[in-house]
């Protein structure tokens, strides 16, 4: 019999370092739509529902299921797609499996995000009465306050209150039995794995302390409290969860000579330190510092965005010789010569044609003995 896998979504390379991401109750990957198209340009991003979510079957839980339940079924993902350690980053009841995951299987973690989750959700008769009570009557009834428990007031995500309304009742509810069994409390510092907490300030269903108790106990832990953001911080606040988990994801800041190392290639860079001399010393000092160690690691723009954004600066002010040199930065950073075209393209409307035209000649020399060394 084939096994029904949970529905998910791939984003990024395939030989990327895995990461997976896991939804709220009554949501679906949908959940992550702001924040994983970014992510997957340098990893591999799998979105996964939850049973009787989005496009998960309803059948792989029932009556009595546990988070144990549902990470289960995330390992059975993991190696259904060959992926054997993995960072995971989880909203709410997503948050929860990744903490089981840490705990119970520490050796498939590289890292953990726990996102306006909890280590317990509260007292258990609460979820159990939800639970009866979507058993009897479906979720149109609550998804109407759906709003009111995931965002602050007047902010909404209609595909996500859909996700809610179309949500399988049974599925739902056995999720709710998960909540209401869950409590690792008494188990949170025996957590090795390097661990990041995120709390969304106005989350009226995990508020910070939530948090701040988990990142008080799991050795090493980091918090993040996102002003302005309630229950469903991704959606709501993408912009910050991404910089918070590029933070975690990629360790700490390199130093300037090694992005720039990175970026231009040690041959470049070499080249260019046997040329220092005592007079360039403080001007090489300083493009370390400033442009590799200040800009180039600031998370809030990718390295493909600030090849793109260096490319157009080059062209516009002349500096083909820095183009060359750029334009192989842009190809370790993973834009296609397609892209780099597009780009020069563009520079024909806003820097002028005869720019772009010297632009073009100089990518194009450069692109070419790209090729040509790989023949070699």
């Amino acid at each position: 019999m084939t096994v029904k896998l949970l529905n998910h979504l791939e984003e990024g390379p395939a030989s990327a370092p895995p990461l997976l991401l896991g939804p709220s109750l009554g949501t679906s990957y949908a959940l992550w739509d702001a924040v994983a198209p970014e992510l997957s340009i340098t990893y591999r991003v799998v979105r996964w529902d939850l049973p009787g979510h989005g496009g998960s079957p309803a059948d792989r839980i029932g009556p009595g299921a546990t988070v144990g339940d549902l990470a289960a079924l995330v390992l059975e993902l993991a190696d259904a797609l060959g992926i054997e350690r993995f960072a995971y980053a989880g909203v709410s009841l997503g948050g929860a499996v990744g903490l089981h995951l840490a705990l119970h299987h520490p050796e498939r973690l590289t890292s953990l995000a726990a996102i306006c989750s909890s280590a317990r959700f509260g007292d258990s008769t609460p979820w159990r009465e939800r639970a009866g009570r979507v058993r009897r009557e479906g979720l149109e009834w609550l998804a109407q306050s759906a709003d009111a428990r995931w965002f602050t007031p007047g902010f909404t995500v209609p595909r996500l209150v859909q996700d809610h309304r179309e949500a399988d009742p049974e599925a739902y509810a056995a999720c709710c039995d998960a909540l209401a069994a869950f409590d690792l409390r008494d188990r949170l510092a025996d957590i090795a794995v390097p661990t990041l907490l995120v709390a969304g300030r106005q989350d009226p269903a995990t508020p910070p302390a939530h948090l701040r108790e988990i990142a008080d106990a799991v050795p090493g832990a980091t918090l993040v409290e996102l002003p302005g953001a309630s229950h469903l911080a991704p959606a709501q606040c993408p912009t910050a969860v991404l910089t918070a988990l590029n933070t975690q994801l990629n360790g700490a800041p390199a130093s300037g000579m090694a992005v720039r190392r990175e970026v231009l290639g040690d041959a470049h860079v070499d080249r260019a330190q046997a040329r220092q001399t005592p007079f360039t010393a403080r001007f090489q000092d300083y493009v370390s510092r400033c442009a590799w160690g200040e800009i180039w690691t600031d998370p809030t723009l990718s390295r493909r965005e600030r090849s793109m954004i260096t490319l157009t600066a080059l062209v516009a002010h002349g500096h083909y010789d820095e183009l060359a040199m750029h334009v192989r930065a842009a190809r370790r950073n993973g834009l296609t010569p397609q892209e780099i075209g597009a780009v020069l393209l563009q520079t024909a409307v806003y820097c002028g044609v005869p720019a772009a035209n010297s632009a073009f000649a100089t990518a194009q020399r450069v692109l070419a003995e790209e090729e040509e060394s790989r023949r070699e």
